[in-house]
């Protein structure tokens, strides 16, 4: 019974059958994904289509989501399984070498597509000319960040991801005597001054009691970004320092101060400290003489790492990106007259499997064309002795 069962599925894995309708299934979410693309945006459509294993759908007669189609997640799996199964049913000859190279290839080409979906991370450095940054931001992505600025030398960071201030209660930051009470959440918003005779807001401190917080639909554009807001109760060490008021559209952060020490609050990109830092020390967006075309853009840098004692100026231009640290930094966008630049940060642990898939499937069709070359050859060959 297990046997059958086991022969059949095998079976069934390595069907051409099976390959023809996940390869259908795979255009069908493309087209789904880019016409989704318009409401959506690029990277929210590629993650509910095409890095998903189901495609999830709200229906207003249930009170959760549901899976509607076969995600890019799954139907990538079972072509990938589809694919070994084909493998190993090829004959273990050298004549058939460059099958099993082409193979191995494309098995390890959508592994890659595996890693960087479930391992990629996305971030930018926005830097301008003279500055140093020791730090990467997520771009859509939201923390408040609570900062120990006691010390004129060195900041300490406490960062709380706006996912956990979504949920509310209560969140004590480790290492610290502060406690926050989150009152209420705005997953996107507006602020405005508060109107005269309108009721008063529920924060005390800070600047949000003259502050008028206005709820706005969740954005999905990639050129745009949620500002969320939240009033949250500080407490230290069971002694209340008001209700305040932190928002994304906030441009300045608030502080307060408990036993000698400052701190302040604020609402901004989420940020990934590095061990080393970039200083920006020239940046040029050179264009075609006589037009306003560009031509290239490029950001001369300082690299210092203390760890590895290290300080160098590396060049950062179109196609010719800087690998260091696991990272990729890309030239991406300029800004500020050209005194800032905008580097893209791309940090994929498999970002060497496309490579090896194309070297590898290159070299099999490579083999295979040889070793049919060579058997018409020496069948030509017999014809003319024959």
């Amino acid at each position: 019974m297990l046997k059958t069962l086991a022969s059949r599925t095998w079976t069934f894995l390595k069907s051409f059958q099976l390959t023809i309708v996940l390869l259908s299934l795979l255009m069908l979410l493309v087209v789904f994904c880019t016409l989704a693309q318009v409401e959506m945006g690029t990277a929210g459509a590629v993650n509910a289509y095409m890095r998903s294993f189901f495609v999830w759908r709200h229906f207003s007669f249930l009170p959760f989501p549901v899976p509607t189609f076969p995600g890019g997640g799954l139907v990538g799996l079972l072509l990938t399984l589809n694919l070994i199964a084909k493998t190993m049913d090829i004959q273990r000859t050298w004549a058939k070498a460059g099958m099993w190279l082409v193979h191995a290839g494309m098995v390890i080409l959508f592994a890659g597509e595996f890693v960087a979906g479930m391992m990629q991370v996305d971030t930018n450095m926005s830097i301008e000319v003279g500055q140093t940054v020791n730090y990467v931001e997520s771009y859509k992505t939201m923390e408040l960040a609570v900062v120990d600025v006691t010390d004129p030398a060195w900041d300490e960071v406490y960062s709380v991801p706006d996912t956990m201030l979504t949920r509310g209660g209560t969140i004590a930051i480790p290492g610290t005597p502060i406690t926050l009470n989150v009152k209420k959440h705005h997953a996107n918003s507006e602020l405005s001054a508060l109107p005269p005779g309108m009721e008063p807001s529920i924060a005390t401190a800070g600047a949000g009691p003259g502050v008028l917080v206005q709820d706005r639909p969740r954005v999905s554009a990639d050129n745009e970004m949620d500002l969320p807001s939240a009033f949250i109760e500080i407490t230290t060490a069971g002694q209340s320092q008001g209700i305040w008021l932190v928002s994304a559209a906030m441009n300045a952060p608030q502080s307060f101060s408990f036993n000698g020490r400052t701190y302040t609050l604020s609402m901004r990109l989420l940020r990934q400290y590095l061990p080393y830092s970039f200083t920006l020390k020239q940046f040029r967006h050179d264009v075609y003489p006589g037009t306003q075309i560009p031509k290239n853009f490029s950001s001369l840098v300082q690299v210092v790492n203390p760890s590895r004692n290290e300080s160098r100026e590396v060049l950062i231009y179109m196609n010719q990106p800087l690998r260091y640290e696991g990272k990729t930094f890309y030239q991406a966008s300029f800004g500020k007259n050209d005194t800032l630049s905008i580097l893209s940060v791309v940090e994929n642990p498999g970002w060497l499997l496309p490579y090896i898939s194309c070297v590898l499937v290159s070299l099999g069709l490579l083999v295979h064309f040889a070793i049919v070359l060579r058997r018409s050859l020496k069948r030509r060959q017999d014809q003319k002795e024959g």
